[in-house]
């Protein structure tokens, strides 16, 4: 009819969600969880604040003015990156080991989490712990095989089902992708809505989804397969979700300023004696600090006229003051991190093996949490792993594994062999091989033993 065009436009159930999706986006984007986000993975690339100061002085009205004829350093002492590959290092830098009990499903998840894998794993553990939670998307290749991807968390929005965030509603993810046209160059945004029936592209417009495909999870030829659950597993650093770059960006930033500053006053202290002539000339500024710097000299005129002389100045920056608070910031920075100083371990000769648990106290505590946490990831990850092997033919398995994280700690190897040797006759072989020092294959080195009998 018409009057048909006159009539209001009843948006439908879709729509109304879309919008919703939009405003998500929208909120995410101008929100402080992202722009924290963005900030741990520019600290830890070593893009640290410090290296946008400017030297200011006060100008007319109180203001603060740029200074640009003064040295400015801006000197960036990554010890947040440092902190960071420590717990990454100690906690997945060893391969890890899933135990069920159950041989043949042991044997599987040792290839699906082989090499390749956990080098994955380790880049979302320095997500988890740059910007508070990392995402693992679990998905079939065009053979049928299973895959990993690593989905950046700065691009991905959690659409949570609990107040926990144990369990995902829907997912979005949100990522730019540049095309060449000529000379120029044009930057199209993409939008993924992870879904229980499937994924849906978008590309974003002005704040707008404009549809352009669907897709399921898994296919076989023409039919499509979704799962209950939104394939992601999520491995949070903490429960509260909060980055390591927020207990310590204070005091990175404030080292960073005394390394920079140490270095300004040594630039600025041209000579360590400057002449000061007094009653033979004045001078201007510019020819201060010219005259200070090519002469060593400075010329000034008292106001009573008085008798002229030659006087000395001298000038001292003590760097004994900036290496001790340098020293005092760097000890602050790996307590409030839970880290390590391994220059400890480098000074202390032979640790015996209290000293190495004293040293590696507040990491290993830290650990215990970050291992919970990846525990939670694996336990959503082993529910995909498992209907994967139950539709490719290898048999059904309830996902009770036992996820053991083989930290890479300084050990006292000598007083551990010693102890091995103790146990023999009071506990099994299998346990004293696994806590052995120099086994890395448990079953390969029990092998070997049943050989030499």
């Amino acid at each position: 009819m018409l009057f048909d065009i006159f009539r209001p436009h009843i948006k439908t159930e879709d729509e109304i969600y879309l919008e919703f999706i939009e405003r998500r986006i929208a909120e995410f984007r101008h929100s402080a969880k992202f722009k924290e986000m963005l900030a741990g993975e520019r600290y830890y690339e070593g893009r640290h604040d410090i290296l946008r100061r400017e030297r200011t002085a006060i100008g007319e009205g109180g203001k603060p003015v740029v200074v640009e004829n003064v040295p400015n350093n801006r000197i960036a002492d990554n010890q947040y990156k440092k902190l960071v590959r420590q717990k990454v290092d100690y906690l997945v830098g060893k391969p890890i080991v899933f135990h069920s009990g159950d041989a043949a499903y042991d044997v599987l998840l040792k290839k699906i989490f082989g090499k390749k894998f956990l080098r994955l794993f380790r880049a979302v553990a320095e997500d988890s712990l740059n910007c508070g939670l990392g995402f693992v998307y679990v998905y079939a290749d065009e053979n049928g095989k299973l895959c990993f991807q690593r989905f950046k968390p700065y691009e991905v929005i959690p659409g949570w089902a609990d107040e926990e965030h144990t369990k995902l509603d829907y997912l979005i993810r949100l990522y730019e992708i540049i095309f060449c046209e000529g000379k120029k160059n044009r930057i199209v945004t993409k939008v993924e809505l992870y879904e229980k029936g499937g994924i849906r592209f978008f590309e974003l417009k002005n704040g707008r989804l404009i549809p352009e495909k669907r897709a399921d999870y898994l296919t076989d030829g023409e039919r499509g397969y979704n799962f209950e659950e939104i394939p992601v597993a999520v491995f949070r650093y903490n429960d509260k979700e909060i980055p390591l770059l927020r207990d310590v960006r204070s005091l990175q930033d404030a080292l960073n300023t005394v390394l920079s500053n140490f270095q300004n006053g040594m630039e600025e202290d041209a000579r360590n004696t400057i002449l000061v002539i007094r009653n033979y000339d004045g001078e201007d500024l510019g020819e201060f600090r010219r005259n200070l710097a090519v002469y060593g000299a400075v010329k000034v005129r008292t106001v009573d006229g008085t008798d002229g002389g030659v006087e000395t100045l001298n000038i001292e920056v003590n760097a004994e003051n900036y290496k001790v608070v340098a020293e005092l910031l760097k000890k602050a920075l790996i307590e409030n991190g839970r880290g390590f100083d391994a220059s400890v371990l480098k000074s202390g000769g032979s640790p015996n093996r209290m000293n190495i648990q004293s040293i590696f106290s507040d990491i290993d505590l830290d650990a215990n949490g970050m291992e919970n946490e990846y525990r939670a990831g694996f336990e959503q990850l082993l529910y995909f792993v498992d209907i994967y092997l139950e539709n490719a033919g290898y048999g059904s398995f309830n996902g009770d594994v036992d996820v053991i994280f083989n930290r890479d700690m300084l050990i006292d190897e000598s007083g551990i062999i010693e102890d091995c040797v103790k146990s023999q006759g009071l506990i099994s072989v299998e346990t004293i091989v696994k806590n052995h020092p120099w086994v890395n294959d448990v079953e390969k080195e029990l092998e070997a033993l049943k050989g030499n009998v």
